[in-house]
């Protein structure tokens, strides 16, 4: 078989996820309305602007002539490669998405998906977190992914329990003290 056809595994992977969070085992993608709609706009920016604009500036590259030292050229072909990739990893990730609503649990005192739960350490430090879905959450805005400790500790206590969050430094009993959903 001749070399071309073989392929060499110290190459980056196309379908490489770049270090993104893997589904938990259960392989449900809980996501918020909003964090669906934000994932959506993004492959459909991409389906419609972004990608046609790099194909047409490879496209004027690649007429340029020698390709080999062309940087508008290798660097249109990465930056697809990179959209594509992207592509494929929101289409996927929608796909298996199940929209859950965080409304529908407005004026509940239990943490479901989609709460913003203030709670307290054994030293009385309070923290206020977000509970949502892996693709939309984000740490420096205080949002955790369901799966993480904090989360699973959390889900289904009530304002006034003690719930255990085992963490790297031991167990921690912590106080939900606000539970609050969007209107």
């Amino acid at each position: 078989m001749s070399k071309a056809f073989t392929r060499d595994n110290s190459e980056t992977d196309d379908d490489d996820d770049g270090g993104v969070v893997p589904l938990p085992p259960s392989g449900k993608n809980y996501i918020t309305p909003e964090g669906y709609a934000r994932l959506r706009a993004e492959l459909l920016e991409l389906i419609d602007n972004e990608r046609p604009r790099i194909v047409e500036i490879v496209h004027w590259a690649a007429s340029n002539g020698d390709r080999s030292e062309n940087g508008d050229y290798l660097y249109g072909k990465k930056r697809l490669r990179e959209i594509d990739r992207r592509i494929r990893f929101l289409t996927k990730r929608l796909e298996i998405a199940e929209v859950a609503d965080p409304r529908l649990h407005h004026g509940s005192d239990q943490v479901f998906f989609g709460a913003t739960v203030t709670y307290a350490d054994a030293r009385g430090e309070e923290r206020t977190i977000t509970i949502l879905g892996i693709d939309e959450a984000d740490s420096l805005q205080g949002q955790v992914s369901w799966i993480s400790p904090i989360a699973r500790a959390l889900l289904k206590a009530r304002v006034g329990d003690e719930v255990r969050l085992v963490t790297p430094q031991g167990v921690q009993e912590i106080e939900v003290l606000d539970v609050r959903y969007p209107v």
